[in-house]
């Protein structure tokens, strides 16, 4: 390695430490060690082959000494060509190490990156609803990508670095000795001119780098949020396209005005640290040449001198910058353990058992509920914010309780912010009860085995989520061994075949993000469709056809009669159109059940029903209730 690359790894370093002094966390260590342990005997081979190298980096400059001191001593033929034959072997073998070493490193560190991935990955899906409607995703998906990037790198680069250096460092020290302790000792008075600059003007780029990170942050969140479908949509409407495109060129201006400051920087640095590489060869090769003509060194001795130089001062710079680099993969592992120790709120017990066979009911007893406050199911860091909101904890459901059986209907109506969706969220287990039970045939959720809880139940909420996928894979999501007439057959009682068949690639159309490229009442047939798939035995639906046009109500109400066919649901609707028929309506408001009865029962007694329903088919603006 040559004076200006190790020089331009300093700098690297420089520009890239983070401002952290905590101390070494011994469990954070032992931690580490955790996920090194699959990969020990790669690792092991790895710091091998790091200090085998080092090893050699030291011969080939003693044996170029020796190949000059055997020219001008008047050597014999066979001695150079031999000590020349030995450099091109010891240069052959560092090169087939460095590939092996390299395998080694990208082995162990994309084996590290795939473990620290998977576990982030497995324990986020286990987190709670509430946990994802804090974090920020983009934040999340850093824990994913950057940071567990910056952890493989303690292994793949700073822990061969620091104990190849090391060695390096210690060898060259003694020959360099060996040969002249008097230039050693000037080469290292030099050294501080060699590292100084660089984690000074290391440190100013940092700046720069930081606020251009900065700008091109805001670039990419302004950018992410008027790309996409919905941010379009609102930019179109209410946007002030001369005002966003000023913007976003003040920043694009900003960060090339940075990038040109950077480069020229980056040139006075190169160039001053050329000349101070040259000033120490030219001590090298002064002094020793001095030395040399006095008869108080060999030529040789000289070359080696000058060669060894190098591998004293990029050691020596990739020390100094060791700490940074410890402390900066040390800190980006906390900030994936960070993630890790959230704990889950919803966990399975071991001895959770799956829902009974046979048609089944829901039963809600005595149920009381809280949402829980963001320091139990968030990061500060996650959410991007300097303090968490300590809110949370103030009861939402006050003493629940009804009963569907197998094969009835049961309709939740009331106000906004009733807690109708807070009900509904807590059957498939999004939450707890925080007392009290939720029951499927009689078994209470928090003992059923989550695979059997969700065959048992399915959901449809008013967004009617997609992915960003086929028709066919969107589907397939409720239940991946499905064949093909199975598909045709839940998208004909979905009522949405026939769109599917016009499609250019039919079930292999790509509907793009969230499904936009279908219509609100398509999507919701197609989760409807996805619903049918799975064959749930109990049937959620929240809001489903809250957003709908009429003639998209139809269509989704004639898909959603498929779906309630012969099974336990559980019906959240504002429109009272759509769940007269219902075997029980509860009337929800203030989290509590204030009335419950049927449709005509409820009506007859003229409370809270009435008023809704007298509000919604005023017949001097609705005109008369249709049955659904």
């Amino acid at each position: 390695m040559s004076m200006e690359v190790a020089a331009w790894n300093s700098m690297y370093h420089a520009m890239n430490q983070q401002d952290d002094r905590r101390p070494f966390s011994m469990a954070t260590l032992r931690r580490i060690a955790g996920f090194a342990r699959p990969h020990k005997r790669a690792l092991a081979g790895f710091l091998l082959l790091s200090v085998v190298t080092a090893f050699l980096a030291v011969a080939t400059p003693v044996l170029a000494g020796r190949v000059v001191n055997a020219i001008v001593g008047g050597g014999t033929t066979e001695l150079v060509i031999g000590l020349a034959a030995a450099i091109a072997v010891i240069a052959l073998l560092e090169a087939g190490l460095g590939l092996v070493q390299r395998w080694l490193s990208a082995s162990i560190g994309e084996g590290l990156i795939l473990d620290l991935r998977t576990a982030v990955f497995d324990h986020v899906q286990r987190m709670p609803v509430a946990f994802f409607t804090r974090t920020r995703t983009g934040a999340l998906v850093s824990r994913l990508n950057n940071d567990v990037i910056g952890a493989q790198r303690a292994f793949s680069d700073t822990l061969s670095g620091v104990i190849g250096n090391l060695v390096t460092l210690i060898l060259t020290l003694i020959v360099m000795i060996g040969i002249s302790w008097q230039i050693t000792l000037l080469a290292l008075m030099l050294l501080p001119i060699f590292v100084l600059p660089a984690r000074r003007m290391g440190s100013r780029l940092a700046r720069l780098e930081r606020e251009a990170a900065g700008h091109n942050a805001a670039m990419n969140t302004q950018m992410t949020e008027r790309f996409s479908a919905p941010g379009a949509t609102l930019v179109k409407l209410y946007g002030r396209p001369d005002v966003e495109s000023a913007e976003f060129a003040a920043r694009a201006r900003r960060v090339r005005d940075i990038g040109v400051r950077t480069a020229m920087v980056q040139w006075v640095f190169l160039t001053a640290l050329t000349s101070v590489s040259a000033l120490a060869l030219a001590l090298v090769y002064g002094l020793g040449g001095f030395y040399a003509l006095r008869g108080q060194l060999d030529p040789g001795a000289v070359v080696a001198l000058a060669l060894l130089l190098t591998r004293l001062y990029a050691p020596l710079t990739s020390l100094a910058s060791a700490r940074v680099e410890v402390m900066s993969a040390l800190v980006s592992f906390e900030r994936v353990f960070e993630v890790l120790d959230l704990k889950p709120l919803i966990e399975e017990k071991p001895d959770a058992r799956p829902v009974p066979d046979g048609p089944v009911s829901v039963e809600f007893d005595g149920v009381r509920f809280a949402y829980p406050s963001a320091d139990k199911v968030s990061l500060a860091s996650l959410e991007e914010v300097a303090t968490l909101d300590t809110r949370g904890g103030v009861e939402v459901l006050h003493d629940v309780s009804f009963r569907v059986e197998p094969g009835q209907m049961v309709a939740l109506v009331g106000s906004s912010g009733a807690g109708k969706s807070t009900m509904a969220s807590l059957l498939p287990r999004l939450y707890d009860a925080g007392s009290g039970a939720v029951r499927l045939a009689g078994v209470d959720v928090r003992d059923v085995r989550a695979d059997s809880l969700r065959h048992t139940l399915g959901m449809v909420t008013q967004d009617g989520h997609l992915f960003h996928d086929s028709v066919r894979a969107n589907l397939l999501f409720a239940r991946p061994e499905a064949t093909e007439e199975e598909l045709w057959e839940v998208l004909r009682r979905a009522r949405i075949a026939e769109l599917v068949e016009s499609l250019p690639d039919g079930l292999d159309t790509v509907i793009g993000e969230r499904g936009y490229r279908l219509s609100g009442g398509e999507r919701q047939r197609l989760t409807i469709a996805r619903l049918l798939l799975a064959r749930p035995r109990v049937v959620v639906l929240d809001e489903a056809t809250a957003h709908l046009d009429s003639t998209s109500e139809q269509a989704v109400q004639a898909a959603l009669g498929e779906a309630l066919a012969g099974r336990t649901a559980v019906v959240i609707a504002h429109r009272l159109s759509t769940v007269r028929a219902a075997d029980l309506i509860l009337v929800v408001e203030g989290g509590q059940v204030v009335e419950r009865g049927t449709h005509a029962e409820l009506l007859a007694a003229g409370g809270r029903y009435t008023e809704l329903h007298d509000t919604q088919f005023d017949s001097g603006r609705s005109g008369a209730p249709t049955a659904a």
